[in-house]
């Protein structure tokens, strides 16, 4: 199976050292998302939203302390102005922050996504009931894999658009969709193999 040649940090390897990997279990990609902020279209309309939130909040506060309200109703404006300044940035920075802390890997049984923001958190796909895989790729090469379907889940409120893990803003973004299919493909002619042994 061919293994995609790219620069593995120390940082992943210690990561992939920790997850104790099984004795048949073997490395074949890891790697980390594009760091910065990113922007995509879905992003405009809570800027917009953003937008329109602080000019409105502001405009209030501007003229409560310009009034010389009471020190209560000045502060009160303050949650809502901060409401407003995350949808314009502060949730962008939040994303890039996680994705700095974000690492992936692929392996002969499974794909591992870590993030160790705020608190660590490790999803383990295993290849044999991964299902439906989706590339996303840019010009330049780089995109996104996304690990099953898009879909809609029953929530309190009703339907919410539910999206799957992800292998988020990597480069060679195809290789390593290629390196999973061929890896799932083995994964499962192994399970097929095995089944036919077994048969009577």
């Amino acid at each position: 199976m061919p293994i995609v040649k790219t620069e593995i940090m120390s940082e992943s390897l210690d990561r992939i050292a920790s997850l104790q990997l099984s004795a048949n279990e073997r490395l074949l990609w890891s790697g980390k998302p594009r760091p910065g902020i990113r922007f995509s279209p879905r992003d405009l309309f809570p800027i917009l939203v953003g937008i329109a939130w602080c000019g409105l909040i502001g405009s209030w506060e501007w003229r409560v302390v310009s009034d010389q309200a009471p020190l209560m109703v000045q502060l009160y404006g303050v949650p809502f102005i901060a409401i407003g300044l995350h949808l314009l940035a502060g949730r962008f920075l939040m994303e890039a922050l996680q994705r700095k802390e974000t690492f992936y890997a692929v392996t002969t049984e499974r794909i591992i996504i870590e993030t160790n923001f705020i608190f660590r958190a490790t999803k383990f796909l295993s290849l044999r009931t991964l299902g439906e895989i989706t590339i996303s790729e840019r010009s330049d090469r780089s995109g996104s894999i996304l690990l099953g379907p898009v879909g809609y889940a029953s929530g309190g409120d009703g339907a919410v658009l539910h999206y799957p893990p992800k292998i988020d803003s990597i480069e060679e973004v195809r290789e390593v969709y290629r390196l999973i299919l061929a890896a799932q493909k083995k994964v499962l002619s192994k399970i097929g193999g095995d089944l036919a042994e077994t048969a009577p």
